[in-house]
Formats: C-alpha cells, sequence, structure tokens
C-alpha cells in the first residue's frame, strides 16, 4: 500500500508540474485548453479534499499547515495516509 500511494504522489506530482508547465509556456492545440480544464477540476477536488481533511480529522490529529498543503497538492494519496494514522489511533 505504501507503494501505491508513493507511486500515486509521484504521478500527481508530475501532473501538476505539467498543468503549470502548461500556464506559463502554453502547448498547441487542444491540449491546453484540456490541461486547463484539468488544473481547473483539479484545484476544485484538492481544495474539497482539504476541507474534508480539516472536517475530519481536526479532532483527530493534531494537523499543520503543511499536512492541509500536502493534502492540496497530492490529493487523495495523502488523505490515505492520514486515514492510517486515524485508524492507528483508533486502536489503542
Amino acid at each position: 500500500m505504501k507503494f501505491m500511494i508513493a507511486a500515486g504522489k509521484t504521478i500527481t506530482l508530475v501532473a501538476w508540474i505539467m498543468m503549470g508547465y502548461n500556464l506559463i509556456m502554453p502547448f498547441e492545440g487542444d491540449l491546453s485548453l484540456v490541461l486547463n480544464i484539468l488544473l481547473l477540476i483539479t484545484l476544485l477536488m484538492h481544495a474539497l479534499q482539504t476541507l474534508v481533511l480539516h472536517h475530519l480529522c481536526k479532532t483527530r490529529l493534531s494537523l499543520t499547515r503543511r499536512d492541509y498543503l500536502n493534502v492540496f497538492v497530492f490529493g487523495v494519496f495523502s488523505l490515505l495516509s492520514y486515514r492510517r494514522e486515524v485508524q492507528a489511533k483508533n486502536r489503542y
């Protein structure tokens, strides 16, 4: 499971880099439009996931700004890591 989370984070980071690069130096044709739409969707979904983390885990974990940034950048792959932490705390 740890490998899958790490691989997912790597792929997500590559996607962020491509979408950011497209903002600075747009790709040719429809690819630029598609990446801009994906960027908007990614921003909205990751913001929603950050809110989910805040509302579900604020009482169970001591969250820092770095934790929120981690979820905003890596999305569900970071949420899976925090889920494991919460489950580990609930066992004891």
